[in-house]
């Protein structure tokens, strides 16, 4: 039983250096996600730091702790999300400015071949979205993008 107590002692007393060292952990993987989610989880270890300097038992610490990093997760991480992306660039890039551009049939276009010139100019190697093939010269509208070839559908304009 001494070396019980013995134990229990030694955690109580170095408890801090514990509450420190998943601070930095929390923070370096942070700065690795950039989802605020372990600044979070820091802020938690950072109160319970402070449980301890109080004195609070260290099971106590660790609940003060986990219900601190919660309600900053529940309560503080949202707001900073969106004022971080309030700034972000609505346009649509790469495969997503793709999807739904409009063009012109090349070339006859099956599930198997084709050929497409979409409105930004770009000419691209094209597949139908349906077993009906869409001929030469035809309204297209890109559906998905698969590799490096347009899946499209015909318009009827």
């Amino acid at each position: 039983m001494d070396t019980v107590s013995t134990f229990v002692q030694f955690i109580d007393q170095w408890a801090w250096i514990g509450w420190l060292v998943l601070i930095a952990a929390f923070l370096v993987i942070e700065m690795l996600t950039l989802d605020f989610t372990f600044l979070m989880l820091s802020f938690g270890s950072a109160i319970g730091l402070l449980t301890d300097l109080v004195g609070i038992p260290v099971w106590a610490q660790v609940i003060v702790a986990a219900a601190a990093a919660a309600l900053f997760i529940l309560f503080l991480r949202p707001p900073l999300l969106r004022r971080l992306r309030r700034g972000e660039d609505p346009t649509k890039s790469n495969v997503d400015a793709l999807l739904d551009l409009r063009g012109t049939a090349l070339h006859d276009i099956t599930q198997i071949s084709g050929q497409v010139k979409l409105s930004n100019g770009d000419t691209w190697t094209a597949r139908s979205a349906s077993s009906v093939p869409i001929p030469q010269g035809s309204p297209i509208a890109v559906t998905a993008i698969n590799g490096a070839t347009a899946i499209v559908r015909p318009v009827n304009d």
